[in-house]
């Protein structure tokens, strides 16, 4: 097995925890997302909540796993573009992280409430509602806008180098524009966050992520034809 290959599988398996964990955290994070949610800790969602953020934690090691495993083949034909797509993927990371630590502020206020019973009950709404607002602007810029900019950037890059057939690729960069329009419809509250024409628009970009990951599995990267110098990725 060459090195290519090796990485190739390797690059792969990260985008299947990528889509996996993003998967689970969204369902975990319900209980702390709905409008009572400062009571999740005394309806004993706590583990459950941790548990999504735990794979909110793998899912921005993966996404910055997938761009530093990208970049040394995808520089070699743009620099500008593939340094862009690195920068651009840590951001999007950043924003994931931002919205755990609004997770994890909806988990102290729960365990508050829970602590204090006599409690006011009004200021807790209000903060809970402005860390679940957060979370959901986080939600939208990250892996929404952040990401469909950052997948048709990569795209476009194993378009131009043949890395991947071209026809995948192609689809990638389609996939990107749509996550991307979801992202701002979103912003301008003409969709919702959990509503199905979002979850439609958005779906297609996981396809391609899962697609992409099993061709890297199976073929691994393919330098061959592509004029890149395999020396200067090793």
């Amino acid at each position: 097995m060459t090195q290519d290959k090796r990485k190739g599988i390797f690059t792969g398996m990260i985008y299947i925890v990528a889509a996996v964990t993003s998967v689970i955290a969204v369902l975990c994070y319900d209980s702390v997302l709905r409008n009572n949610g400062y009571l999740s800790v005394i309806e004993g969602y706590q583990t459950e909540v941790l548990v999504g953020v735990l794979n909110d934690l793998l899912l921005i090691l993966s996404a910055v796993g997938t761009a530093i495993m990208l970049f040394p083949y995808l520089r070699r034909w743009n620099e500008h573009v593939a340094l862009a797509y690195l920068c651009l993927r840590f951001m999007e990371a950043v924003f994931i992280a931002i919205g755990v630590m609004c997770i994890l502020g909806l988990v102290s206020l729960s365990i508050y409430y829970e602590a204090n019973r006599g409690a006011n009950q009004e200021n807790l709404l209000e903060i809970g509602y402005l860390l679940q607002r957060l979370y959901r602007w986080t939600a939208m810029l990250g892996p929404n806008l952040m990401l469909g900019v950052n997948t048709s950037l990569y795209s476009y890059l194993l378009y131009r180098s043949r890395l991947v057939p071209r026809p995948l690729a192609i689809f990638g960069m389609g996939t990107a524009v749509l996550v991307f329009v979801a992202g701002l419809l979103e912003m301008f509250g003409i969709i919702m966050p959990y509503s199905a024409t979002k979850g439609l628009m958005a779906l297609p970009v996981g396809v391609y992520e899962m697609s992409l990951a099993i061709w890297l599995i199976a073929k691994g990267f393919d330098v061959r034809d592509t004029g890149i110098n395999i020396k200067q990725v090793a």
